[in-house]
């Protein structure tokens, strides 16, 4: 088997074990832009901690696992204004959306919520045509 595919299908167990165990102990769900969100608009502030201390493990784990297995290559670009846009504009996105591929998709679908399916159907829609146009139609990436 392919290691790419053992990798992915350990991120997903991780991120379904992740968003179980905040789900559990906290009964909320586990939407990093949601969790951002509220630190951001200060609504979130009763559980600021809890909030940092995720994000914290989100920015931790990748350098942890970068210490045991070594950098691994990605396809992403080197085109830094372009990663910035593509932020900023996910960033808009899950606000707009009121969550993210997390909340929706991991927990949304999980919980058989009618509005994260729906949400994540147009999350891979628009994911699609967004490597059509641009890769392949424009070619900037």
């Amino acid at each position: 088997m392919n290691p790419d595919w053992i990798y992915g299908l350990l991120g997903g167990l991780l991120i379904g074990l992740g968003g179980a165990v905040y789900l559990l102990a906290n009964g909320r769900i586990m939407g990093a832009s949601g969790i951002i969100g509220g630190l951001v608009d200060g609504s979130g502030l009763s559980t600021k901690w809890e909030r940092l201390s995720f994000l914290a493990g989100l920015a931790a784990v990748p350098v942890v696992l970068l210490m045991f297995f070594g950098p691994k290559e990605t396809h992403a670009t080197g085109n830094f204004a372009l990663l910035i846009a593509a932020g900023l504009l996910v960033g808009v996105g899950t606000r707009l959306a009121n969550g993210c591929t997390s909340g929706h998709g991991v927990c949304g679908i999980s919980r058989m919520s009618l509005r994260g399916m729906v949400a994540t159907v147009f999350y891979i829609l628009a994911g699609g045509l967004t490597v059509v146009l641009f890769r392949h139609i424009l070619g900037i990436v």
